[in-house]
């Protein structure tokens, strides 16, 4: 048996705020199959089968498409142009409705086998959801995928949405992004700060636009997993005045990262038993630590998925998420139901998250955010591409039952530390040519001391010696990535658009 995993104190902690939603989740070709959404004869049998799935969830009140505000836009709306370039339309909504709070019946354990139940305390809210959805009806896919936006900072964030956009709106998904938590809406949150980001980007809707959201309203955090069905619920229902309006939905995947992620363990475990909203789950990014299912009831450490959930759930950790998270302590065997995906070379956040904020950023806030000067080279690793495919074989294993390739694990120690190779190259996991024909170290860990930095990761560039040592001649290098990239398409861990991006790229690139 392996010795219990020592962590520091600062991982201690963040999980722990990670979970409760109160640090720092910081903050893109192939079609996908035909969808049977819409036929002259009315909606396809799974849109039939999901709307009465709907029934068992209240429904929402509709306000809105909003407009007005300081900005004139939604808080984390598109970057400028994203509409007409995939050929889409994005509105916000305010829903209100009643939500109940859930409590456990027993002890929370480290199965997740838990039994939750709605209890009789119910209060008030108006909250806000962004959607997408392609603007012809006949390029949806029949998909609605929602995201659990992630507090972490103090207000909203949508990092799956960063890691996705480019498959969600190639491939005709409609998507809504849900402001379920209280700290993303109300103010008097953490007020954090985190150096070379002004606060204007950290603040919660109605601080950041008081006349746009000051209807606003969220009761805490007890409520949020009912906010967040309510939500789901009533965007994926077909009708005049709904917000997907004539698009017949026949599926609804859960998404979140990080703390999100937190969050939707919890939800599969304890919530969707008692609803079945949801047809599938991508937890991106979990720790050791699952959230609270109210306050006073905490999952203990190491909470895995349940063996007896019902719908496909793909976990994605990063060598943050294993190491500095400890989700080590949390692993499991995949199951009938349940996939994980360990990536070598990646972190719980990293270049990738900073230019799609920085992107989005121009059209929310007067603040250019970025933390590069902050923490160093942040890693630049493959985790978006990874993660595209991920969601992409989620989605193919709910639609046809085709289950996602075995991902191997990232290997660790008896402490439960990385393994790493000579040059400090995690041993394991998922491989790409970023680790397998590398021109620089990338890992989850961050040299910093800043607790924001730890989630970033590093990238440490090889030296030129070091590249002659591992590549005789340019050709060499192009002939190890395409190898690498082929070999991860071969075994379903890269989409082939992304593989061609990369060979394209080390053609053009000067190595060594």
């Amino acid at each position: 048996m392996r010795a219990p995993r020592r962590r520091s104190a600062s991982a201690l902690v963040l999980t722990a705020l990670l979970a409760a939603g109160a640090l720092a989740g910081c903050s893109s070709d192939e079609a996908a199959a035909p969808s049977t959404t819409t036929t002259e004869a009315g909606p396809s049998e799974a849109a039939q089968a999901l709307a009465a799935r709907l029934d068992e969830v209240p429904k929402a009140d509709v306000e809105g498409p909003v407009t007005g505000g300081r900005y004139g836009i939604a808080y984390l709306a598109m970057p400028d142009g994203w509409e007409d370039r995939y050929g889409y339309t994005e509105d916000e909504y305010f829903l209100s409705g009643d939500a109940s709070a859930y409590a456990a019946e027993g002890t929370l354990t480290t199965d997740g086998r838990w039994s939750v139940q709605a209890t009789d305390s119910t209060a008030p809210y108006t909250t806000r959801v962004v959607v997408r959805r392609p603007a012809d009806p006949d390029d949806f896919n029949g998909t609605l995928v929602v995201e659990w936006l992630n507090v972490s900072a103090g207000r909203d964030s949508d990092p799956d949405f960063g890691f996705l956009a480019d498959v969600l709106l190639a491939d005709g998904y409609a998507y809504a992004s849900v402001s379920a938590q209280k700290m993303g809406v109300e103010p008097g949150g953490l007020g954090i700060e985190i150096p070379n980001v002004p606060p204007e980007a950290l603040a919660p809707l109605k601080t950041w636009d008081p006349e746009r959201y000051a209807d606003l309203s969220h009761p805490g955090d007890d409520y949020a997993y009912d906010i967040f069905s309510q939500a789901a619920r009533t965007v994926a229902e077909t009708g005049e005045g709904t917000p997907l309006g004539d698009l017949d939905v026949e599926r609804v995947i859960a998404v979140g990262e990080s703390q999100s992620a937190f969050r939707l363990t919890s939800y599969v475990d304890g919530i969707q038993p008692t609803n079945d909203l949801f047809d599938g789950f991508l937890i991106h990014s979990r720790g050791v630590a699952a959230a609270d299912i109210a306050e006073g009831q905490s999952p203990p450490e190491g909470t895995q998925i349940r063996t007896d959930t019902k719908v496909p759930v793909l976990q994605f950790e990063t060598e943050t998420d294993l190491d500095y998270l400890g989700f080590v302590d949390a692993r499991q065997d995949d199951h009938e139901h349940l996939v994980t995906w360990e990536s070598a070379g990646t972190a719980h956040a990293d270049r990738s998250t900073l230019d799609y904020g920085v992107l989005a950023g121009r059209r929310w806030t007067d603040a250019n955010v970025d933390l590069s000067t902050t923490c160093g080279e942040v890693n630049d690793g493959p985790q978006e591409a990874i993660v595209q495919q991920a969601f992409d074989s989620l989605h193919t294993w709910i639609v046809d039952g085709t289950k996602p390739a075995t991902s191997p694990r990232i290997e660790t120690d008896d402490a439960g530390e990385i393994v790493r190779d000579e040059a400090g190259i995690a041993v394991g996991g998922i491989r790409t040519p970023a680790v397998d024909a590398p021109t620089a170290v990338l890992t989850g860990t961050n040299p910093t001391d800043s607790v924001i930095c730890s989630l970033f990761g590093s990238t440490t560039p090889l030296t030129a010696e070091q590249l002659a040592d591992r590549y005789a001649d340019h050709d060499a290098y192009v002939a190890a990535v395409t190898e690498s990239a082929d070999a991860a398409v071969a075994d379903g861990f890269l989409r082939q658009a992304s593989a061609d991006e990369l060979i394209t790229e080390a053609e053009g690139a000067d190595v060594p």
